[in-house]
């Protein structure tokens, strides 16, 4: 295992000439770090030798969903080790020590898979930063990217989408930085800097690069917020220049969702500040389904951090075995192609698929009477069926 990890901070470093259409801040080394492992460690041939893998349960739903992955993931033979930290902003599990130590295992292993953290709406004073907010800083997940697609056996209003929204979240609305400046009086700063917008718009036209698509779409409000907003769009047109083969098109962020609900099949891949990101995120995801059959990761320049691309309703769903692990579930297969477990991806994927495609086991979300736990037990009794 020290030989993996050696090498994954190796060539998490490396630099990459984004003029060959790779930015310096794309992990893609990463995935090259488990395949040479794999082909040439002698250690990857021995019996019983895992992956280790940090696993955030979360709240809500969350923990019911891992479970999923985990019974899943045994039931494929999946060799990987779940390291698991039980952290929660709402159940008052979330102090430095344990946040810190949470931290150092995502670094180590540089692979996380994350459930939702629920954000209370109460506050300390002085600790307007959210246990999610936290994380993403210190890790420097920067970039959030949700693939919103038509699943087979999934009834939508519209046809076939395949839409990639990917969004800058360390800064924007969600820096944490208010203050009362006067009573009834609060002042809210929005956070935009030319390197983080330039950062996060060479990470969309890399991705739009290596998946072949055609188009990036940069979401904005630089008609209203001249500055901030202004600055991200010339970041992403200045960024667009160096690659002349894919479409570069600004939209208004209000515009973009009512294209969205009327005409999503314009959109292929779309990159925008935080806030619009989270929103433009659940808009999205509720075009092919809904929050139970999203996948989403996020990427810093040394790990990938696994986790839904939006949240379920947690008030519906707690404790009840309603759940939807399909999300979760392809954030699991998304995970293990990442880590080059391409046969175990495909064999939980084909699963997971032939299950939605057959129709018989259905949440509740899918219009459907099955509990969490017998479409999982679905998945399992598929596996290597497909």
């Amino acid at each position: 295992m020290s030989t993996l990890r050696g090498l994954t901070r190796l060539l998490s470093k490396a630099i990459v000439n984004p003029s060959n259409g790779h930015s310096t801040t794309t992990p893609r080394c990463l995935h090259t770090a488990y395949q040479k492992f794999a082909e040439k460690s002698p250690e990857a041939k021995q019996e019983g030798e895992k992956l280790r893998v940090t696993m955030i349960p979360g709240d809500g739903v969350g923990p019911e969903l891992m479970h999923a992955v985990k019974e899943v993931l045994k039931a494929a033979d999946v060799p990987i080790q779940f390291e698991e930290f039980w952290v929660s902003e709402v159940q008052d599990r979330c102090s430095e020590a344990q946040i810190s130590e949470l931290i150092q295992s995502v670094n180590k292993n540089k692979v996380a898979i994350k459930g939702i953290l629920a954000t209370p709406s109460w506050f300390d004073i002085g600790e307007l930063q959210s246990v999610n907010m936290n994380i993403r800083k210190q890790l420097d997940l920067f970039a959030n990217v949700v693939r919103v697609k038509s699943l087979p056996g999934v009834k939508t209003r519209h046809g076939e989408i395949d839409i990639v929204v990917i969004r800058e979240q360390t800064e924007g609305e969600y820096s944490a930085l208010e203050h009362e400046s006067a009573p009834g009086v609060v002042e809210s700063l929005k956070i935009i800097t030319r390197t983080k917008s330039e950062r996060i718009a060479k990470f969309a036209f890399d991705y739009a690069t290596k998946h072949g698509r055609n188009k990036v779409t940069a979401v904005h409000k630089a008609n209203i917020m001249k500055l901030a907003d202004g600055m991200f769009l010339d970041s992403c047109r200045q960024v667009s220049k160096l690659y002349p083969k894919i479409k570069f098109e600004a939209m208004i962020v209000d515009n973009t969702c009512m294209q969205l609900a009327s005409h999503p099949s314009q959109f292929d891949v779309m990159v925008m500040p935080n806030l619009y990101g989270n929103i433009i995120d659940n808009l999205a995801a509720g075009l092919v389904g809904g929050a139970g059959v999203v996948p989403g990761e996020s990427y810093s320049p040394d790990c990938v951090v696994f986790e839904t691309g939006a949240r379920h309703p947690f008030a519906q769903a707690v404790g009840r075995n309603i759940a939807n692990p399909t999300a979760m579930l392809m954030c699991a297969f998304n995970m293990l192609s990442h880590m080059n477990l391409v046969a175990h991806a495909k064999l939980v994927q084909d699963s997971l698929l032939k299950v939605l495609r057959d129709g018989k086991i259905r949440t509740t979300d899918l219009r459907g009477y099955a509990t969490t736990t017998e479409f999982t037990a679905a998945v399992i009794a598929n596996l290597g069926r497909a």
